[in-house]
């Protein structure tokens, strides 16, 4: 796909850890067509990503990390949802969660939890629930309490690589406000049936029963610092970013194709549209790097900017897939096509919280509030 050079970069010294994934994202690419057929958690790839020592890598340097920057977080993410959306969701989650655990937990339980992510071990967040809605970080459920310590009684929906999770960052309301725990997966903790998602079928987001789990005092995170970003909030819209650059792959792949002495990519609204929609990805691109540059330099603008860069990109990634399918033609609806599964995964974004509906009532908010 044409680029342009972006005035936000990924540090020289972090580079090579963009390119370790660039090295793995043509092996993703080629399982994700039988990855997403099969619904088939890409374990495999994701314990590829650990093997390069990325995972310990964004890991704070008192941890052992290298406290990698946004910007690498941001270029990492797009790579992979480009070759292979679910792993990069179900990568970003994990690595969301276990970041989450070890800056907000107590000294001890931080060292834990980050011996843990080093050791390979999986982490998943345990936050959206049946009546949630958009309100996924504001708890309907209440822990009961059990001497010093809690249990929770619930569900958890669409958490996306669970079954293989060994710890969850997950939320519950203590005395009627929310609040945030590690919890180790145990024999309190069950999976009923999976309820399979049209796209980003390879995230095997499913629903976690809990029944009586304990919620330790010793494992209850503190409030984020003001000038703390939530990597998956940063990183959110380069998930939707990753998948509309494959979009204008496809269109490439599918216009250049000769067709009796001739090509799509020469008619005149084949490239009008696919120019839009080049255009908008890097419009998309460029917010959601701000985004990253702003959790970099420690602004509390980070997790403002990252709902406006989240709502640009997944309705961006939804129009240039949208272009995908015009273009193709019946063929794009046929399951051989990369063009029907990139349609389908393009949708997600929308739905993850914050929804896109939701994010644009508060945004509509903050730009009509008076001055």
């Amino acid at each position: 796909m044409l680029t342009r050079p972006s005035p936000v970069i990924v540090p020289a010294t972090e580079q090579h850890w963009v390119d370790a994934v660039a090295a793995l994202a043509p092996a993703f690419a080629a399982a994700v067509a039988a990855d997403d057929a099969a619904a088939r958690l890409p374990l495999d790839h994701l314990q590829a990503i650990h093997a390069t020592g990325l995972d310990a890598a964004f890991l704070p340097r008192e941890h052992g990390g290298e406290a990698l920057s946004y910007a690498t977080l941001g270029a990492v993410v797009r790579a992979l949802a480009a070759a292979h959306p679910a792993v990069a969701t179900v990568w970003l989650m994990h690595i969301g969660a276990a970041h989450g655990l070890v800056t907000l937990s107590a000294p001890e339980e931080a060292a834990f939890f980050a011996a843990e992510l080093r050791a390979g071990r999986r982490f998943s967040n345990a936050l959206s629930e049946p009546a949630g809605g958009n309100f996924f970080l504001a708890s309907q459920q209440d822990a009961t309490p059990a001497g010093e310590d809690w249990t929770l009684t619930g569900r958890k929906v669409f958490v996306s690589g669970s079954e293989a999770a060994d710890h969850l960052f997950l939320n519950s309301r203590i005395d009627g406000a929310p609040a945030f725990f590690g919890v180790t997966v145990d024999d309190t903790v069950s999976f009923p049936p999976i309820e399979e998602t049209m796209g980003m079928r390879a995230t095997r987001s499913r629903t976690i029963v809990f029944e009586g789990t304990p919620l330790r005092r010793a494992r209850l995170c503190a409030p984020p610092a003001p000038d703390y970003a939530n990597l998956i909030t940063v990183g959110f819209a380069f998930l939707s970013i990753g998948i509309a650059e494959s979009a204008i792959d496809a269109i490439a792949a599918t216009a250049n194709r000769e067709r009796g002495g001739s090509k799509l990519a020469d008619v005149q609204w084949v490239r009008q549209d696919t120019a839009a929609a080049w255009a908008e990805i890097e419009a998309a691109r460029l917010l959601a790097e701000r985004t990253a540059w702003l959790a970099d330099q420690g602004s509390p603008e980070a997790m403002l900017a990252a709902t406006e860069s989240k709502m640009h990109a997944n309705e961006v990634a939804k129009r240039a897939a949208a272009v995908a399918v015009r273009v193709g033609g019946g063929g794009g609806y046929l399951l051989t096509s990369p063009i029907q599964r990139i349609f389908r995964d393009a949708q997600a974004g929308a739905l993850m919280a914050y929804s896109v509906p939701f994010s644009q009532d508060v945004v509509g908010g903050w730009v009509l509030q008076p001055a």
